[in-house]
């Protein structure tokens, strides 16, 4: 395991302990993050070495973990990065989007059909309507010329022979995203 991914799983861990407000065992915390036993007690003991984690021993059997306010901050911290990726990406995938409805727009289509679940179907409705466009959403579709045609991130046309369909007027979310 390298260190980021050390990293990641001793805020998964904290994260579990902070969420689950009864007891948990470290078994469970195995379990949840998907690490052997003997994986979990080392992160354990060296989150509460940091400060981020106090161990209460309840009885014999029994310990109680509690996520300390560095443990949350931690947390927090995490969160905020991931936060930040997002909205970055979301900016990226809103300029990929925007670059190949103006294409559509200059070849003259006047209406995109999204075809299959995106989860940026905002994104490619808002340009749409920035450039004019009839947005269609549709699970499955035919297609015809007068049309433009995108698919979904996860979407693989069932009954469309994309040669046949000239692939002038099909697009893949998922091939803008690479290829921008």
């Amino acid at each position: 395991m390298n260190h980021v991914e050390a990293a990641d799983r001793e805020i998964d861990i904290l994260e579990s302990i902070y969420h689950n407000k009864d007891a948990i065992r470290q078994r469970d915390l195995a379990k949840i993050v998907g690490l052997s036993l003997g994986m979990t007690n080392a992160i354990v003991k060296r989150l509460a070495q940091k400060g981020w984690l106090k161990i209460r021993k309840v009885n014999n059997r029994n310990i109680h973990y509690i996520v300390s306010p560095a443990g949350v901050e931690a947390i927090a911290r995490k969160s905020y990065r991931y936060f930040k990726r997002t909205i970055k990406n979301v900016v990226l995938y809103k300029e990929a989007i925007n670059k190949l409805i103006n294409q559509v727009k200059q070849d003259n289509y006047s209406s995109i059909v999204l075809v299959g679940k995106s989860d940026l179907d905002f994104l490619v409705e808002h340009s749409c309507m920035k450039h004019h466009i009839d947005f269609l959403k549709n699970e499955e579709i035919g297609v015809e010329d007068k049309l433009f045609y995108l698919y979904g991130e996860e979407y693989s046309p069932k009954n469309i022979n994309v040669e046949e369909a000239g692939k002038r007027n099909i697009a893949y979310l998922r091939d803008i995203f690479i290829n921008s």
